[in-house]
């Protein structure tokens, strides 16, 4: 029996801001959480404008509609973040 991408493909149900770290609760229960400076526009945008993030597309997709953003819950499971962890000094 094969599973469909519809099956197994992660969802949001839940997204919030704590300070400059985005969180996202999966319907399956398992939250993630990533620093806003993972995303060139999420770096430069202030602590207001990154409290405005809402579900989009049944939760495959946060969107911040100020800063004209969206991202995909698929692509902050799988790690792709555009801007690299800044080096501990």
């Amino acid at each position: 029996m094969s599973t469909t991408a519809m099956e197994t493909e992660a969802l949001a149900s839940r997204v919030w801001v704590t300070g400059r770290t985005v969180f996202v609760e999966l319907t399956d229960g398992r939250q993630i959480g990533f620093p806003a400076d993972r995303f060139k526009i999420l770096s430069a945008a202030s602590d207001e404008q990154l409290q405005k993030v809402t579900l989009r597309l049944d939760g495959y997709a946060l969107r911040w509609e100020d800063l004209d953003e969206d991202i995909t819950v698929r692509g902050i499971v799988e790690g792709r973040f555009q801007l690299a962890l800044p080096r501990a000094a």
